[in-house]
């Protein structure tokens, strides 16, 4: 009789446990860059990847025999520039192992640009297309929204300070257009990009530089176009890409599939059972440094607050506690933040020097962005790493108020004040600054945009007349932040990793390990002092109760707390809750 029940099911897994895999990375539901620390979003979140494990399974399964192949499943939900290449550095690298790579997309952009999916297949080296599905290589376009126009009707004006030309944030609401700097920047950041894809298509389809760049002038492509073009090596649907992928390896009634997610829990936990009699060994904390960066605690953010937001409170006490740890011997930033308050930023720099005052080495990993508050934070690590598509630099500041005195009289409103205290109103919006008024915001600009340039020329030993060059609010990617000495290497987690032990004296195996480890009691009990690694916990900006309410009151306090005094101003600006050092416009490439 066949066993069943209880039995079976052991047996099933030992069997699994000794079978040959086939590795399958589902991206239809994007990346997580850090898994949620709240309850609800953990749990909304559950089976959504994170770029850390699928990083340290493709890694994993290099060298295991079990593994045989790699299945991508490429579409669905965005994801980032920097992301994408670090995932095609590890694929690249999967590959090299021997074992065979595969991508299979329903379509590559369906009505739709689709170059950064098609970006990340060039990896494998097979790709498959489902026949329906099409190619959207169409090459980069950055477009954006002027609101000048609509203002002047309205009678709005807006006063604008920002250090330099190239920090460009408020211009959607200034200018009918690019402005001179703002074009410059742009145009080169989409060229940069653009080089970085046409190298990928050159290598895929064998061809030249020139030959690449005429396919992407020529798309986008049906199936059948990118089947002649050499795009893509066959059409089938999920079932037919199965086969072949089977028939390949050579697989047999043993062979299982699995989720790449899955093959690293069980890994990971194999390897905690096989070291719980050791001792812990030395290791490099990965300190993740996610959202747009505020005082206080780190929260999930809201649909008002649009998206996490890193904490200063949070941040430096994972570093405190990181520096005070005997078996942390260096620290892996991982930053992905557009920027946002300028003392938040600085609270967390001065965490970043003690950690290294106190020898522990500081890497920085950047992901898809690390700009203006988000290089603030990074410009006093050790060494800096980034992808060539990071978005970086924008080292500058900015503030911006309306004036709605004109509005106010077509709307038939008026204004009436009582100030006590010669500067009390000059926020109002009745009214434009002084010049006293403005020579007070400049020397507040000033102050930060020679804090900020200082910093860099101290952290990159760099001139000062050097730092002015590249600053200016300017947005470089990573490929020319380099060239520029405002990064020291081009890569992801692995390689920031490598100098990180490297700097430390560790060995190569030494682990790189998620810090703080916090557990579920750890979250519900309050931290002891500032000092305690539970005070790094997130704060709750959600709790039970009139959550319109709470969602406003989160939204409002962080401006409150980015902005300080101007936050109303920064709201009716439409720039964002984090703060004056922001990175300016929106830089998502598809």
């Amino acid at each position: 009789m066949a066993p069943t029940g209880i039995p079976n099911s052991i047996m099933k897994l030992a069997k699994q446990r000794s079978a040959p895999v086939i590795l399958e990375l589902d991206l239809t539901d994007g990346l997580l860059e850090t898994r949620p620390s709240d309850p609800l979003s953990a749990v909304m979140s559950r089976h959504q990847p994170t770029v850390t494990d699928v990083l340290t399974g493709l890694k994993l399964a290099r060298d295991d025999h079990r593994v045989q192949a790699l299945v991508v499943k490429v579409g669905g939900r965005p994801i980032g520039l920097g992301i994408v290449q670090e995932l095609r550095d590890a694929i690249l690298r999967f590959g090299e192992s021997g074992k065979p790579t595969f991508a299979w997309a329903e379509t590559f952009g369906e009505f739709a640009a689709g170059n950064l999916p098609y970006y990340l297949a060039t990896a494998c080296e097979t790709i498959f297309l489902q026949p329906s599905g099409d190619v959207g290589l169409t090459g980069l376009a950055v477009e954006r929204v002027f609101l000048r126009g609509t203002l002047d009707k309205l009678g709005v004006s807006m006063e604008v300070g920002a250090r330099h030309e190239f920090k460009s944030a408020a211009e959607q609401l200034t200018e009918h257009g690019f402005s001179p700097a703002a074009r410059e920047a742009t145009t080169r950041m989409a060229q940069s990009v653009t080089e970085q894809l046409t190298e990928a298509v050159a290598r895929r389809t064998q061809g030249s530089i020139d030959q690449a760049s005429k396919l992407i002038n020529d798309g986008p492509f049906t199936a059948e176009q990118a089947l002649a073009a050499g795009l893509v090596d066959t059409l089938g649907y999920r079932d037919e890409v199965y086969t072949a992928v089977r028939k390949r390896v050579q697989a047999t009634e043993d062979t299982t599939l699995l989720y790449l997610g899955r093959y690293q829990r069980y890994k990971e936990l194999s390897s905690r059972l096989r070291q719980l009699p050791a001792p812990r060994q030395d290791a490099v904390a990965l300190i993740q440094a996610t959202g747009a960066i505020r005082r206080g605690r780190n929260g999930r953010g809201s649909p008002l607050t649009g998206g996490s937001s890193m904490g200063s409170d949070s941040m430096t006490a994972m570093l405190r506690a990181a520096a005070a740890d005997p078996r942390i011997k260096a620290i892996l930033l991982r930053v992905n933040s557009p920027g946002g308050s300028y003392v938040a930023s600085d609270a967390i720099w001065r965490e970043v020097v003690r950690a290294r005052n106190a020898g522990k080495p500081v890497v920085v990993s950047m992901s898809d962005v690390a700009a203006s508050g988000g290089y603030f934070i990074s410009m006093a690590a050790d060494a800096i790493v980034a992808q060539p598509g990071t978005v970086t630099g924008s080292i500058g500041v900015i503030t911006a108020k309306p004036v709605l005195s004109e509005a106010y009289g077509k709307a038939g409103i008026s204004t009436d004040s009582v100030v006590l205290g010669k500067h009390a109103g000059m926020f109002s919006f009745a009214q434009p600054f002084s010049s006293d008024e403005w020579g007070l915001v400049d020397t507040w600009l000033d102050r930060i945009y020679a804090d900020f340039t200082g910093k860099v020329a101290a952290g990159r030993g760099m001139t000062a007349e050097r730092v002015h060059d590249l600053a200016r609010g300017r947005v470089w990617t990573g490929a020319d932040a380099l060239d520029n000495g405002l990064v020291d290497q081009l890569g992801g987690v692995e390689e920031a990793a490598e100098i990180a032990r490297r700097r430390a004296g560790l060995p190569a195996t030494a682990p790189l390990v998620p810090f703080p480890r916090l557990g579920p009691l750890d979250r519900l009990r309050p931290a002891s002092n500032s000092e305690d690694r539970r005070a790094a916990a997130s704060a709750d900006l959600m709790p039970f109760g009139d959550l319109a309410g709470t969602l406003l009151a989160a939204t409002t306090g962080m401006l409150a707390e980015s902005w300080g005094p101007v936050w109303q101003a920064a709201a009716a600006c439409g720039l964002s809750p984090a703060g004056p050092l922001l990175l300016p416009g929106t830089w998502t490439f598809h």
